[in-house]
């Protein structure tokens, strides 16, 4: 199913990782370490990472800091995800989406299903584009971070990843916001 072309050049992208947590601490975010050890081992640069509380205004502040850079094409979040009053992840990210992208929750919970079965019903993990840059929201735990950039983010965020990937439409993912420049000029 996952075909390199070897032809191509690896593009490196520059990814931010937010862990969301009332109790999560640098020295002890397994989740954020994850990521950030499966991002940096692929080739990419850590942009930056940032722990926000379980609060909306304060994981938006992050993430419209982070979208609002040319410094960051990705923004991976991790916890929050669930059904508990503190989880609130997706509602603080996805008002910021310009477009959803339906698919990858799909595609997470099919990989999530085979290893933990109808548990992966416990997690809104989502994603979608904001400013010309990737977001992608995830449970908070190591396992599910695992599974999110095995299964699905290491092959579309690598350019030589065919099909089609993520990194060969990233110039055009603004293409809609200056259609509408011109057409108010």
């Amino acid at each position: 199913m996952h075909r390199i072309d070897d032809s191509r050049p690896f593009v490196p992208l520059r990814i931010a990782v937010l862990t969301v947590s009332d109790t999560r601490k640098p020295e002890d975010d397994r989740s954020g370490d994850t990521l950030v050890k499966r991002l940096t081992e692929a080739g990419h640069r850590l942009a930056d990472r940032a722990i926000a509380t379980d609060d909306v205004e304060a994981i938006r502040e992050v993430v419209k800091r982070w979208i609002a850079s040319a410094e960051v094409d990705v923004v991976i979040s991790t916890g929050g995800t669930g059904f508990t009053g503190r989880d609130v992840t997706p509602e603080a990210i996805e008002p910021l989406f310009e477009k959803r992208m339906d698919g990858f929750s799909e595609v997470f919970h099919r990989i999530s299903y085979d290893k933990i079965g109808t548990s992966t019903i416990q997690s809104r993990a989502t994603g979608g584009v904001a400013n010309a840059t990737y977001i992608f929201v995830l449970p908070g735990s190591p396992g599910a971070c695992k599974d999110a950039w095995d299964g699905i983010l290491k092959w579309q965020l690598d350019y030589r990843h065919m099909p089609c990937n993520f990194v060969e439409i990233l110039p055009r993912l603004d293409e809609h916001l200056k259609r509408g420049k011109l057409r108010q000029a």
